[in-house]
This record gives structure tokens, C-alpha cells and sequence, in this order.
């Protein structure tokens, strides 16, 4: 049914889509996209060992083990952020996603009626269940290739997921945790409201999915050099 607003923009939704063939296929699109994303990337810092040959110490009395006593020997700064070990963790984003089954039970949905927003729950937690442990899997996989020792199943890791979020987020991770919370049922005790809070770590490295989704990140970064003129605001010493 027409809204009356031919030139309305199409809303983009998020998803869930496992990578690769298996059986079966899990894909969740979001209902509702998540209101806030939750994004985390955490760095650590450590004194070298041995010390860089040529800085000068510290007193034998006085070993240099605090950072804060290995950053007093710098006075340039650009030395210092090459001779510092640093160690970056991966990215880690958490939200929540919210089903609810009004919408479809307004619009006579059968499956909806029947079952509620419980296919939905389902799939994501088959998400992060070994597929090796499905029986769908395995009596799909020995019906159409287990004879001849090929598997759909994907051996016994939980499914490598897609986290889909935008044109410029197509992110491999892993789930960390995901905590259901089902708040409204049915007659017959289906759920009807619920909100799947996830915690995700995303998989950095050589994957097609994630060198896209860092160069779009280092093309928005680029992008950002509009605004270098707000620098003349900036006090910077020189």
C-alpha cells in the first residue's frame, strides 16, 4: 500500500548472513535496526626488552619498568611511538536486537500466528551452535553428499557470520554472547516481543568482507579532509 510519499528514501536494514554453503542456511535481517551501536577497540602499551641500543638509561638502582619511566627518556615524540610496544585488539561491537510479531500478526502472517517471532530466535541461536550438531544439517548433508564424505555442516566450529550494516559495513565476526530476553507470548506461549542483546568481535585480516569495509573506512577518513580548515581553530604548538 502506497504511504503517499513517492520520493520516501529506502530505509536500509541490518543483518545476520552466514558465510558460505552449508545447510541450513542461517540469515536474520533486522527487524528494527539496532538504536545505538555499541563499538570498542582497546590498545595496551609496554616497555621494550631489551631497551633501544643507544637511549639512554636509567640508573642500574633504577630499572626501567614502568611505561611512565620508559616515555621519561623521549624528548621526541616520533622516537618514542616507534620504540613503545603497542598491541591492538580487534574491534568489538555490541547492540540489541529488537523482534516484535505486531506487525505481522496485524497483516494475518500465518507462520507469525502460529509461532510468533520464534523462527527468528531460532535462527539466531543456531548462529552459535556447532554446525556439526544440527540434525537438519546432518540429514540434508548425508542426503545429498554424505556418501561420498562431503559435508554442508562445516565441521564443528559454530557458522562464520556476516555482520551487515549499511553499504559500508560488511563485517566478518564472531559472536562473543547473546542474551535473549523474550518479554510478550502467545496463548500457546510463543514469544511475541523480544530483545537479543550481541556482543561481536570482528574478524580482521585478508577477508574480501573486511579489506571492503576498512577501505571504506579509510575513504570516510579521506573524505574528512573537507574540514581541515577547522584546524585554524585549533591552538597547536609550534
Amino acid at each position: 500500500m502506497a504511504d503517499g510519499f513517492p520520493n520516501k528514501p529506502k530505509i536500509l536494514r541490518g543483518a545476520f548472513v552466514e558465510f558460505g554453503l552449508s545447510l541450513p542456511p542461517l540469515v536474520v535481517v533486522f527487524q528494527y535496526n539496532p538504536l545505538q551501536l555499541t563499538r570498542n577497540r582497546s590498545l595496551s602499551f609496554a616497555v621494550p626488552t631489551p631497551p633501544p641500543p643507544g637511549r639512554k638509561m636509567a640508573p642500574p638502582t633504577m630499572p626501567t619498568r614502568t611505561l611512565r619511566q620508559f616515555h621519561g627518556q623521549f624528548s621526541n615524540l616520533l622516537d618514542l611511538q616507534k620504540q613503545q610496544l603497542v598491541s591492538v585488539q580487534e574491534q568489538s561491537i555490541g547492540f540489541d536486537i529488537r523482534l516484535d510479531a505486531t506487525d505481522k500478526l496485524n497483516e494475518g502472517d500465518t507462520i507469525t500466528e502460529q509461532f510468533g517471532i520464534a523462527p527468528q530466535i531460532a535462527t539466531l541461536e543456531q548462529m552459535v551452535h556447532p554446525k556439526d550438531e544440527s540434525l537438519l544439517g546432518a540429514a540434508l548433508g548425508a542426503l545429498l553428499g554424505g556418501s561420498k564424505g562431503f559435508s554442508f555442516t562445516r565441521g564443528a566450529n559454530p557458522p562464520l557470520v556476516l555482520f551487515i550494516f549499511g553499504r559500508k559495513r560488511v563485517l566478518p565476526v564472531n559472536i562473543n554472547s547473546m542474551n535473549i530476553t523474550e518479554t510478550e507470548f502467545s496463548t500457546d506461549l510463543n514469544p511475541l516481543r523480544a530483545t537479543v542483546g550481541v556482543s561481536l568481535t570482528v574478524i580482521e585480516g585478508k577477508s574480501v568482507p573486511y579489506l571492503y569495509s576498512k577501505a571504506m573506512l579509510e575513504a570516510m577518513s579521506v573524505l574528512n579532509l573537507a574540514n581541515i580548515a577547522s584546524i585554524a581553530n585549533v591552538v597547536v604548538p609550534g
